[in-house]
C-alpha cells in the first residue's frame, strides 16, 4: 500500500488538527495531532529535512541553511496542492474515530527515503514514508495549518528561513 494523499485541517472546536492519510488501494487513517504534538512534530521533520545527505556533509551552518531552503523550494516545485482530497468511501483499517498521536518517530531507509512512524499511546503505530518531495511538502502544509490557529507557534525551518507567501491548498497529492 502507497500513500495517496494527505489532507491537514484545523478543528477549533477540538483544538487540534486534523491528518487526514489515503493510501491507493482505498484505505484511510485519521489522526489528532495536539499543539504539543505539533511543537514536537515539527523539530522531527525539520531533522529529517537536515539529515539529506547534500545538507548533512556542508560542515558550514549558514551553508547547510542555504540548501535547506533551495531543496525545500526545489521539492514544492515538484508537489500537487491543487487537486482536492478525493472525499469518497475509504475503508477506516484503524477505526471511524482519529487516533490522538502520542509518539512520533524517525526512521531512515535505504536510498534516502524516511519513515515517519505515528502512535497513540496504545495501539497501532502509523509508518508513513516519505521521499524528500513529501517530506517538504508536508512541512509546507503543517505550517500553513498552523498559522491558521491561536497556537502562537512559529513553523519556520533553520537560520529563518520562511517559504514564499502563496497560498497553498490543505491536501498533498
Amino acid at each position: 500500500m502507497r500513500l495517496h494523499q494527505l489532507r491537514l485541517d484545523y478543528d477549533s472546536e477540538q483544538d487540534r488538527l486534523l491528518l487526514r492519510i489515503s493510501t491507493d488501494d482505498g484505505k484511510e487513517v485519521l489522526l489528532w495531532l495536539t499543539r504539543r504534538c505539533v511543537r514536537l512534530l515539527w523539530g522531527l521533520l525539520v531533522d529529517m529535512a537536515q539529515s539529506s545527505p547534500r545538507i548533512a556533509l556542508q560542515s558550514n551552518p549558514e551553508a547547510r541553511a542555504a540548501l535547506l531552503g533551495l531543496e525545500h523550494e526545489q521539492a514544492l516545485q515538484g508537489a500537487d496542492f491543487s487537486r482536492p482530497y478525493d472525499e469518497i468511501a475509504r475503508e477506516r483499517p484503524l477505526g471511524a474515530e482519529p487516533l490522538l498521536v502520542a509518539r512520533m518517530a524517525r526512521t531512515a531507509l535505504d536510498g534516502g527515503d524516511q519513515v515517519l512512524s505515528l502512535a497513540p499511546v496504545t495501539g497501532q503505530q502509523i509508518d508513513v514514508t516519505l521521499d524528500d518531495r513529501l517530506l517538504h511538502a508536508f512541512c509546507r502544509l503543517l505550517q500553513k495549518v498552523v498559522s491558521s490557529t491561536d497556537w502562537g507557534l512559529t513553523l519556520s525551518l533553520p537560520h529563518g528561513f520562511v517559504p514564499d507567501s502563496e497560498p497553498v491548498a490543505r491536501t498533498i497529492n
